[in-house]
This record gives structure tokens, C-alpha cells and sequence, in this order.
């Protein structure tokens, strides 16, 4: 028990782990009460609770006075069905764990929630893993949370209200029975890391392309059967992940194009015709210029173009699982795209329009969907 129970010092932070212990309740309780005793009046504060895998149905009584510093609780892995008033003791309390729990049920969290010190001070707060059904009114109020973990739960649906947590920087709601994003997540003005997967979503609302701080996008394993365009207005997204979803068979295209120069015009005639020049024949800046055509990617085309492209999306198979979609250019709106086939049962279409993929040079490819 002494063992289990040691505290542990670490660069001026104090830690008690307390973890998967073979004990009662009670007598977990006991031996929190005693720390808690010896902790009163010590030149270092605890900060860190680690109490996961210890059966509690409910949280130790012993928080509510021998812990007033603590910063982090994790009391994942138990068998709670609420956290009850004691938590509102920890006023200092930035990270709470209590993932892997029977949380979800009337009462689940405490009365004066919103109204308490963790309204200020909760940073991180990880509830994944329980059975609740609606999100709690009162965790919309927690307006300093930057990490909200709610997957794995049985949520129906995201409240609009979720914009008041203006701090967000993560929301996970990934394993739920989500079947809508509401347009008030797009006035999330720090949310980095979005993770939707494993849900039930049809379409994604255009008002997401505001999520201007947004890098991941986690949206695999749901019913999408398109993204809308602004999607790609997200300038800062590195993770798109979209397997497992119908939209891997159909094509999402962006086209933008402004029509070419004439300087344009005229390079593209003397390299498609194949015109002979020299270089005493051309200036050196137009030399230089024309050193710079890009093949267009569709073997079909035999075209080139200089500055002026067509952007588009297609989808590539990726490690024979899902196909991938990446964006490559085009040398005009009218030059058809080759998509790769997702199997050899796919449409005439895609199976004409598979050939030559290894020919397209990866440096003409922006990855910028990731399974």
C-alpha cells in the first residue's frame, strides 16, 4: 500500500498516485484522508490526484479539504455514476479526468457547476467514454475549457450553445450518434482540433470554412456524401481524415481559374507546337519563362501552363484501403481530370480514367485530405 501510494516530487510539482490499488473504497479513503493530513502545513503543494482504477463509485470525501492546491484529478477507470459537491472544493482544479466511468445520468454533475470557481479555472476536461446522452448544460459554461472530451458517449446532437466555450482550442466528440454540426461551432475563434469521427453526419455546414485557427478535421467514419467548397478556404487545415464515408466515391472539385496572359498564351503555342527557338533568338528574362511549363497532369492532354492553372481535387488509392483525395492542377477548365478507381466494379468512367497515375510527379500533388 506504502509503495502504491508514494508520493512523487518533480521539479517543484507534487504528485500522489494512487492508482489501481486493491483496496475498498473506504480504505482508499482512509489513506487519502491521511495525506491529506500530512500534506497541511508542507513547505510543497500537491497538485496532482491520480486515483484511476480503483472501483469508486464516488468521488473521496477527503477532497473536499486535504487537496485545496490540487491542479489535476484523474479519476478514469472507476465505476462513478456522478461527481458530486466535491468537486466544487477543488477551486484551483485546471485538468479533470474521469474518462471509462457510468457518468451520464440526472445528477451526473454537480449543482453550482457553472456558477463555481472551475467556471474560471477548469482547463482540460475529459468525460469520454460514459453514457451521456446531450451534452450538460453546465459544461457550456466553463468558459476557460481549452480541451472538451466527450467521445465514446451516446450524444444525439451538438447545442448551438457550444459556442460560449470561446477558450476551445480541442473538441473531441468522436463514437456518438452525432448526426448534425451546428453552424455555432464556426464561432469557435481558437479551435484547433476538431474530431467528429464515428458518428452519424451527413454534410458538413460551409460556415466551418470561418474556423480560421482550425489544423485537423477528423471526419471519418460518418454518412458524408460531399463537402461543400468553402472547405478549402481553411488555409491552415493539415488533417482532413474523410475514410469511411460515401463521398470516397465521388469526386469533390474546386475549380478556380483566371484566364491566362497573352505572355501565357504565347508560351503555351511555342511549347505545345513545339516551335524551335534559340537563345539568341528570345530575350533572357522569356527564356527563363519558358523553362518554367508544367505538364499537364492528364495524359490524355499533351498540354502546359506557366502561372495560370485550374485547381481540382481527385481521388487516388491509398494503401489498396481508401482512396485519397488530392489536389493537382490543370492546364484549363476544359482538360477532363483522371481519377484513380476504387475497384475494378467501378463505372467505364473511372476505370478509363485510372491509367497513367504513376506518371503524375509528386511535386504537381498538394496533399491536402488525409485519411
Amino acid at each position: 500500500m506504502e509503495e502504491a501510494g508514494a508520493a512523487v516530487a518533480t521539479a517543484g510539482e507534487a504528485e500522489l498516485n494512487l492508482s489501481r490499488l486493491s483496496v475498498s473504497p473506504e480504505t482508499l479513503e482512509l489513506e487519502l484522508e491521511a495525506r491529506g493530513e500530512e500534506r497541511r502545513g508542507a513547505r510543497e503543494a500537491l497538485l496532482r490526484l491520480l486515483l484511476p482504477h480503483n472501483r469508486l463509485v464516488s468521488l473521496p470525501r477527503a477532497l473536499c479539504s486535504g487537496f485545496p492546491h490540487l491542479q489535476l484529478l484523474d479519476v478514469s477507470g472507476n465505476a462513478l455514476t456522478a461527481l458530486g459537491p466535491e468537486l466544487l472544493a477543488l477551486s484551483g482544479l485546471r485538468t479533470l479526468l474521469a474518462k471509462n466511468n457510468r457518468l451520464g445520468g440526472p445528477g451526473a454533475l454537480p449543482k453550482g457547476l457553472a456558477q463555481s470557481p472551475l467556471c474560471r479555472s477548469l482547463q482540460v476536461l475529459n468525460l469520454s467514454g460514459n453514457c451521456f446522452q446531450e451534452v450538460p448544460a453546465s459544461l457550456l459554461e466553463l468558459r476557460a475549457l481549452q480541451t472538451l472530451s466527450l467521445g465514446g458517449n451516446q450524444l444525439q446532437s451538438i447545442p448551438g450553445e457550444i459556442e460560449n466555450l470561446q477558450s476551445l482550442e480541442c473538441l473531441y466528440l468522436g463514437g456518438n450518434f452525432i448526426k448534425e454540426i451546428p453552424p455555432e461551432l464556426a464561432n469557435l475563434p481558437s479551435l484547433s482540433y476538431l474530431v467528429l469521427c464515428d458518428n452519424k453526419i451527413q454534410s458538413v455546414p460551409p460556415q466551418l470554412s470561418q474556423l480560421h485557427s482550425l489544423r485537423s478535421l477528423s471526419l471519418h467514419n460518418n454518412l458524408l456524401t460531399y463537402l461543400p467548397r468553402e472547405i478549402l478556404s481553411l488555409v491552415h487545415l493539415e488533417e482532413l481524415s474523410l475514410r469511411g464515408n460515401p463521398l470516397v466515391v465521388r469526386f469533390v472539385r474546386d475549380l478556380t481559374y483566371d484566364p491566362p496572359t497573352l505572355l501565357e498564351l504565347a508560351a503555351r503555342t511555342i511549347k505545345i507546337r513545339n516551335i524551335s527557338y534559340t537563345p539568341y533568338d528570345l530575350p533572357e528574362n522569356l527564356l527563363r519563362y519558358l523553362s518554367l511549363a508544367s505538364n499537364c497532369p492528364n495524359p490524355k492532354c499533351g498540354g502546359v501552363y506557366f502561372d495560370c492553372c485550374v485547381r481540382q481535387i481527385k481521388f487516388v488509392d491509398f494503401c489498396g484501403k481508401y482512396r485519397l483525395p488530392l489536389m493537382h492542377y490543370l492546364c484549363s477548365p476544359e482538360c477532363s481530370s483522371p481519377c484513380s478507381s476504387a475497384s475494378h466494379s467501378s463505372t467505364s468512367q473511372s476505370e478509363s480514367d485510372s491509367e497513367d497515375e504513376a506518371s503524375v510527379a509528386a511535386h504537381r500533388m498538394q496533399k491536402v485530405l488525409l485519411g
